[in-house]
């Protein structure tokens, strides 16, 4: 794990993110107050939150953010845009989950299930809950988000304020370097909805006790879930889980999180095999990988019994891998990124070459076409350009770290090639270009980004 600094507390992590966010004062206030006593005291059980999540101030920021969030609807059919433009506002919303929450006659609607597709082939299940029940969910996560923060442990990097997924590739990165080269990179089959109720409630419960809250995660959790229709002509099922959180669910992050922390702990325990062979555990939510200086059966056999006899979960054998980097053409992928060793151009050594993997720039390449879709045409040019823009800002932000030249140029011409066949297409004549104008010159003169010169600014 990262040495902790005093610039770099739990403290001030959460209001520098609290106030990038634009939280309420009285909000952020709250959640430092909270953060401090769980941290000052790590065995105290917070038995009075729920009047926290009632909070005028806390519900009107957690309506904020939901919107900010955008989303689909849930089974109601009411998006945002209808309780905005309803005569009252949010503000008839708020009292209604206020006065529910009061009188202690809130129950949530079921989960709209839909079905998100994967490079793989496979699909990835969403659960969407009603925009009502995702401010309840983002009011509870306001509080109980700083209690638990004071508790994770630096190895953790998914689903954190002020913390990203850079970071950890960095902290794989050195450890690399330092040479734990043998790396345990460990897939989970569906973690999201195989989480055991009564474990992850019992985790809860090491830090709460409040029965109100206690009670409104159990209904969130027993939530039924309405899956879509089999047939054309046929209506949706409605199935009754035992088990997980549904991924896109509000607080579904912070539970979920929240559940293999205690592996975390596990593992950085006196016989763990942190402690045991200094093994260092490097975790993105459900994607984590280990690190050692040399292979070593007992802590495969230690993690895949905490994980799966001890948690409940179960490990993708297919997909769980260990790989030594010190053999030719071997890699890792972890969080978009491909890492492994190749020969320098200027000397006799290597060194540890971190780009996109290739599937995430199949992604980028579908994501292009889509933008550029025929479907599009109707749309005029500088529309088309800003959001692709738009796009390739983002993922020029995310993928900047390591060596993306090569990858980013590459990109740069298929992204010039597709705005160029787009424009084309757009009318029967063509896309008419100035006197001796080159596509170059045309791409600049519609303000078209290369991704190479969003790097190179941002640096």
């Amino acid at each position: 794990m990262k040495p902790s600094t005093e610039e770099d507390t739990t403290l001030e992590r959460l209001l520098e993110c609290d106030i990038k966010k634009g939280l309420d004062p009285k909000v952020i206030l709250t959640r430092q107050k909270l953060a401090q006593k769980a941290q000052e005291e790590p065995k105290f059980r917070f038995y009075s939150l729920y009047g926290l999540i009632n909070r005028s101030d806390v519900l009107e920021t957690a309506w904020r953010l939901v919107r900010e969030n955008r989303g689909a609807p849930g089974v109601d059919g009411i998006s945002i845009e209808d309780i905005v433009r309803q005569e009252e506002g949010p503000k008839k919303l708020l009292t209604e989950i206020s006065v529910e929450l009061q009188n202690k006659t809130y129950k949530p609607k079921p989960i709209r299930r839909v079905y998100i597709p994967k490079a793989d082939g496979s699909q990835r299940p969403l659960g969407i809950p009603t925009v009502k029940d995702r401010v309840v969910q983002m009011a509870t996560t306001l509080i109980l988000e700083p209690i638990f923060e004071a508790d994770f442990l630096d190895c953790s990097y998914g689903f954190r304020p002020g913390i990203s997924a850079h970071e950890g590739i960095r902290e794989i990165s050195d450890e690399i370097k330092q040479g734990r080269t043998t790396v345990y990179d460990a897939d989970m089959k569906g973690y999201f909805d195989s989480i055991p109720h009564d474990k992850l409630l019992a985790c809860v419960r090491m830090r709460v006790t409040d029965s109100s809250v206690l009670k409104l995660i159990r209904m969130w959790l027993q939530a039924p879930i309405m899956e879509p229709p089999k047939d054309k002509g046929g209506g949706p099922t409605i199935t009754y889980p035992t088990k997980g959180t549904p991924q896109g669910g509000v607080i579904s992050p912070l539970l979920s999180n929240l559940y293999l922390h205690w592996f975390d702990v596990i593992f950085h325990k006196d016989g763990g095999p942190g402690k045991m062979i200094n093994a260092k555990l490097i975790r993105f939510a459900d994607d984590f990988v280990v690190l050692t200086r040399f292979r070593s059966y007992q802590t495969e056999e230690f993690i895949r019994r905490k994980l799966e006899e001890w948690m409940g979960l179960v490990l993708n054998k297919e997909k769980t891998k260990v790989v030594d980097l010190t053999q030719k053409k071997s890699s890792i992928d972890f969080l978009g990124f491909n890492l492994r060793f190749v020969r320098s151009k200027y000397n006799s050594g290597q060194y540890l070459k971190i780009e996109p993997k290739k599937k995430a720039l199949a992604k980028a390449r579908a994501a292009i076409r889509e933008i550029l879709n025929r479907k599009n045409n109707y749309l005029p040019v500088d529309e088309v350009v800003q959001r692709v823009n738009r796009f390739l800002v983002g993922w020029a932000e995310y993928f900047a770290i390591g060596h993306p030249s090569a990858a980013f140029t590459k990109m740069d011409h298929f992204v010039e090639e597709r705005m160029r066949r787009h424009l084309q297409k757009r009318s029967q004549r063509g896309y008419k270009k100035g006197v001796d104008e080159t596509w170059y010159q045309v791409f600049r003169r519609l303000g078209l980004k290369r991704l190479t010169e969003i790097c190179e600014a941002s640096r």
